[in-house]
């Protein structure tokens, strides 16, 4: 079937743009939500004046998104959760949760589907979440997940020793690793002396 579309459709078609779609597609979804309109002579003749106000349309979401976007840029987000002595949490960390506390300290509705994170946090720790509000517009926020009962400030910080904790070790066992042993031959090539044969032993008699 075909249709005009009266606005984008993400990943289908663009606001007056003339396609061919899947009838059940059409009557069922694109038209009852207003979306798109049978391809009869009044909608072709509607064509440009469409595509118009889509741009228009399109060009202010880029600009809401980009100022949201620069809006929460490098917000840093506590959240206290129960977990147990390994740190692993009781329950998860999903992207509707990050969605909804950002939605509150940024006083914006941020969807969800937004939240890039690739699975569910399940321990606590520090971590870098990026939000793509838009195909041009990405953001990255900073997450603690801290146990209960103790102070979002504190954790962070024993974070922060922990992991100058193993880097001094690392570095220490690399120091370790390049150490040469002070028996050790300072060359393989050297050769060792060879004992004489014994013609020459007799020839140094005779």
């Amino acid at each position: 079937m075909k249709v005009v579309f009266l606005q984008d459709v993400s990943g289908v078609a663009l606001g007056g743009e003339e396609k061919e779609v899947k009838s059940g597609f059409a009557r069922n979804y694109l038209i009852p939500q207003n979306l798109a309109v049978p391809a009869n002579h009044n909608a072709l003749q509607r064509i440009q004046h469409l595509k118009k106000n889509a741009e228009e349309k399109r060009l202010k979401v880029l600009t809401e998104m980009k100022e949201i976007g620069q809006h929460i840029d490098g917000v840093k987000i506590n959240l206290e959760m129960r977990s147990g002595a390994n740190g692993k949490l009781y329950g998860s960390v999903t992207n509707s949760t990050v969605a909804d506390e950002l939605s509150k300290i940024v006083d914006k509705n941020i969807d969800r589907r937004t939240i890039l994170l690739p699975e569910s946090i399940r321990e606590v720790g520090k971590y870098d979440v990026q939000v793509r509000l838009h195909t041009e517009v990405t953001s990255q926020i900073s997450l603690l997940v801290y146990p209960s009962g103790t102070e979002a400030e504190a954790f962070e910080l024993s974070l922060q020793v922990d992991q100058t904790d193993t880097n001094q070790e690392e570095d220490a066992a690399e120091i370790s690793d390049n150490e040469t042993p002070e028996n050790e031959p300072e060359s393989d090539n050297e050769t060792p002396i060879e004992n004489k044969s014994e013609s020459e032993s007799n020839a140094d008699e005779n």
